[in-house]
Order: structure tokens, then sequence, then C-alpha cells
């Protein structure tokens, strides 16, 4: 392969991955939304949720995987962290 369409593939490569984070920034959103964030304050929300990540796994290993379970336990911490932003 050449040095060229090396480039162009670590191009498409960089902007998929942008559209992947995109997808998932939005799929965390909904998922605050329903658990009962109102919608203005779902950025910051989702910041709190990227702290309560490291302060849920403190200790744990940074590599390991993050699927559904894990995602509930975040966002479980911040309703009792941060109980304001969980309306019924």
């Amino acid at each position: 392969m050449d040095v060229k369409k090396l480039q162009k593939e670590l191009e498409n490569a960089e902007i998929e991955l942008e559209e992947i984070a995109m997808q998932l920034a939005d799929m965390l959103g909904a998922a605050l939304y329903f658990a009962g964030v109102k919608k203005e304050d779902l950025p910051k929300v989702v910041d709190l949720y990227l702290q309560g990540i490291d302060e849920v796994f403190e200790g744990e290993d940074e590599d390991e995987e993050m699927g559904f379970e894990e995602v509930v336990k975040v966002i479980e911490h911040l309703r009792v962290k941060h109980p304001k932003f969980f309306g019924k």
C-alpha cells in the first residue's frame, strides 16, 4: 500500500470514530433522559456521568469494558449523589 492510500484510510477511520462517539453521546443522553434528567440539564449530567465513572470504578482497571450493568451502576450513583437532576 502506498502512503496516500494509508492516509486516506486513516482519515476515514477517524471520521467513523467521531461518528460513533457522537452516536454514543446521543445514546447516553437518551439513557439519562429516560432516567429522569430534563433535556436542559443533559449537558451538565453527561459531564457528571463522566466524573461518576471514575468515582464508581476508582481503583479498578481502566481498560475494563463498560457494559449495560456498568452504565446502570453509574446512573444509579448519580441519582444518589445528584438527586436534583433526576425528577419524576
